[in-house]
């Protein structure tokens, strides 16, 4: 199986961090959060990365190359214009096996990448997408009330729980083919959901694990203190 990591965004919610270092090369302790993917790839079996890059993307090149030194080939996709998370895969659709994986790269979790592939063939998917619970407090007192006015409930700051995407995906080549052009300005959400729309089968995969989207200065701050208390999870052995 191939994966393809997303490498090319501007990374303008970490800013000023990301003004001479591409967002995928921040550090997760000592790390390169993107070196945490491809090693955990590795561990999982794959050995075949594409890397769509962009902004900055001459030291993603430079720092892994071809990507022996982590015992994985990678090639690279170079993006002329910004195509969102999902205009990239468009281009890279001849290169890729029949089932791949997508992945953003600046993720920090523990998703078994094997297990989301054994998952999406086991299912028969068109499309699988990873999902992790987050829970959403509310700064309010939630009212609740009946069509008249009436009092129906009165819930103290309530907390709601919300599957969300991870920025971890499964596909079968040929159910994307009529759903994207090269050079078409596309997003994941508006990809998966052109493909529900038009009855594919399209799964959510949800295993225990850590996840965190490092997109905040104070993302990245708790990447480091996760990292530091539960590093032998995040950081499998080289092979």
């Amino acid at each position: 199986m191939h994966a393809l990591l997303l490498a090319g965004g501007k990374g303008t919610r970490l800013l000023p961090y990301t003004t001479i270092i591409p967002k995928p090369l921040r550090p997760v302790g000592e790390i390169p959060m993107m070196e945490l993917l491809v090693r955990q790839l590795r561990a999982s079996g794959i050995t075949k990365i594409f890397v769509v890059v962009g902004h900055l993307g001459s030291l993603i090149e430079a720092f892994f190359q071809d990507g022996a030194a982590f015992g994985v080939s990678m090639q690279y996709l170079r993006e002329k214009q910004p195509l969102g998370t999902a205009g990239p895969l468009a281009a890279a659709l001849a290169l890729l096996g029949e089932t791949f994986l997508v992945l953003n790269g600046d993720l920090l979790t523990t998703l078994d990448f094997a297990e989301l592939a054994r998952a999406h063939r086991e299912t028969g998917a068109d499309a699988t997408v990873s999902v992790f619970p987050r829970e959403v407090r509310s700064e309010f007192g939630v009212i609740e009330q009946d069509s008249t006015g009436r009092l129906t409930g009165y819930r103290e700051k309530p907390v709601r729980t919300f599957s969300v995407s991870m920025g971890c995906y499964a596909f079968r080549r040929d159910a994307l083919l009529p759903h994207m052009q090269p050079g078409e300005p596309l997003d994941m959400p508006e990809l998966i959901l052109r493909m529900h729309e038009a009855g594919a089968n399209v799964r959510c995969h949800s295993q225990p694990c850590r996840w965190l989207d490092i997109g905040r200065p104070e993302d990245h701050h708790l990447a480091n203190e996760w990292f530091a208390q539960h590093r032998d999870e995040f950081l499998p052995a080289k092979p």
